[in-house]
């Protein structure tokens, strides 16, 4: 294979690492500032919240967390005119016990909120989050959910596709391994040709050599 055919090789190879860098995964993805949203729309039967974030973790992310308002605007507007999703959509969030307090499902920091209703002493154990499409704002609802309507997942952009950058470098490590081994080869080849074709042979045959030792024979005998 000559030299020349690896940087053809290799650029096509880089050049999607590179556009993988770049934007989400597909056009069902949606972008905003440095993370990627999904809309699953597929309404399920699950058993806890856990089946719900599974949903998400089978593309490579997590239900979805929201941290300003701009980002909370644009998933109401996307919501509205692009996913065409329900009136209650299920955020990745959960009332920890532990510390009682509200925490993200993807472990992001609790930066920001829009609670539309606000009570004190409230019992919040198996507590969840829900965004209100027709207001933008949350409302408090119980975990124990037997159905949803569809699922919201978010990624981080660099998160979701670092698979994709693995798999574009093992693509190059294949090819790279390929030609190291296809060069190995033909080199090994080589060197037994050489071998074979430069060793020392004999400037006569086998019948030009029994020739001259009958001759030398008869020679002697005449001496």
């Amino acid at each position: 294979m000559p030299r020349a055919a690896l940087p053809a090789l290799l650029l096509p190879l880089l050049g999607l690492a590179a556009a993988a860098v770049a934007d989400c995964p597909s056009s069902t993805w949606v972008q905003f500032q440095d993370s990627c949203y999904i809309f699953l729309q597929e309404a399920i039967k699950v058993e806890s919240i856990e089946d719900v974030r599974n949903q998400c973790t089978d593309h490579g992310a997590d239900m979805v967390s929201i941290h300003n308002e701009e980002e909370n605007a644009f998933i109401l507007e996307t919501l509205k005119k692009q996913w065409k999703g329900p009136d209650d959509i299920l955020l990745g969030m959960f009332f920890d016990t532990d510390d009682a307090s509200f925490k993200w499902f993807d472990k992001s920091n609790m930066t920001f909120d829009k609670w539309t209703d606000q009570e004190d002493g409230e019992d919040l154990v198996d507590t969840c989050a829900f965004l209100h499409t027709k207001t933008g704002e949350w409302k408090k609802g119980n975990c124990e959910i037997s159905s949803v309507e569809g699922t919201l997942c978010k990624a981080a952009n660099n998160h979701i596709l670092i698979s994709a950058l693995v798999i574009a470098s093992t693509v190059i490590l294949t090819v790279l391994g390929a030609i190291v081994w296809f060069l190995y080869k033909r080199n090994l080849d080589s060197g037994f040709t050489t071998v074979f074709s430069t060793a020392p042979q004999s400037p006569y045959n086998d019948d030009c050599v029994l020739v001259v030792a009958e001759e030398n024979e008869y020679a002697v005998q005449f001496d």
